[in-house]
């Protein structure tokens, strides 16, 4: 094993092979892994234990040789100053390159945040008054219970000054108002 190094790497797959062996074998194999990597040059007088050690012998000379590769890679990569020294200040500002160097101030018109308040309270007031109309004009066909319901149900608005109704993909009074009939119906029973 080289000189300076304190570990090995053993591989996960040897574990079918040595699961073939006895315990006395598995414990006299291991015995020796650790000898070898440790230049004891070790000796089996086992040939299954030979034909064992030898594919963890090949794997430890690959292994060996890529350690000693990458030493030499650092050994010349130190000799040319090592790695580059980071800046203390950055070079450039990261982000936005037209972020301005003094942001605005936050704007502190609250009136501004209240009047779009209003306004959309106002767009959801005349959506649900335009609703009902379309609703109420369905009055002779449709019990007002059932028109009420349907109408409270479905304008219900949200902070934007969107209603229920406007979530859905189609919509058409006069067709939902029949699938809600029908579903009263059979809730009523």
């Amino acid at each position: 094993m080289a000189e300076g190094k304190k570990s090995f790497l053993l591989y996960c797959d040897i574990l079918y092979t040595i699961e073939k062996l006895s315990d006395e074998q598995t414990g006299i194999l291991f015995k020796h892994i650790l000898k070898y990597v440790n230049d004891e040059n070790p000796i089996l007088d086992n040939f299954v234990l030979e034909l064992v050690f030898e594919p963890i012998k090949q794997s430890l000379k690959r292994d060996l040789k890529k350690y000693e590769n990458i030493c030499e890679r650092n050994k010349i990569n130190g000799s040319k100053g090592g790695r580059p020294k980071k800046p203390k200040k950055p070079s450039r500002l990261i982000g936005n390159p037209n972020n301005p160097s003094k942001p605005k101030k936050p704007d502190s018109d609250i009136d501004s945040d209240i009047d779009k308040k209003i306004d959309i309270k106002n767009i959801l007031i005349n959506n649900q008054k335009n609703f009902e109309k379309e609703v109420l004009s369905f009055k002779n066909e449709y019990d007002h219970n059932l028109l009420k319901a349907f109408y409270a149900y479905w304008s219900e608005g949200d902070e934007k000054g969107r209603m229920r109704k406007d979530f859905q993909k189609t919509w058409e009074t006069k067709r939902r108002l029949v699938t809600w009939k029908n579903i009263n119906r059979n809730f009523t029973k």
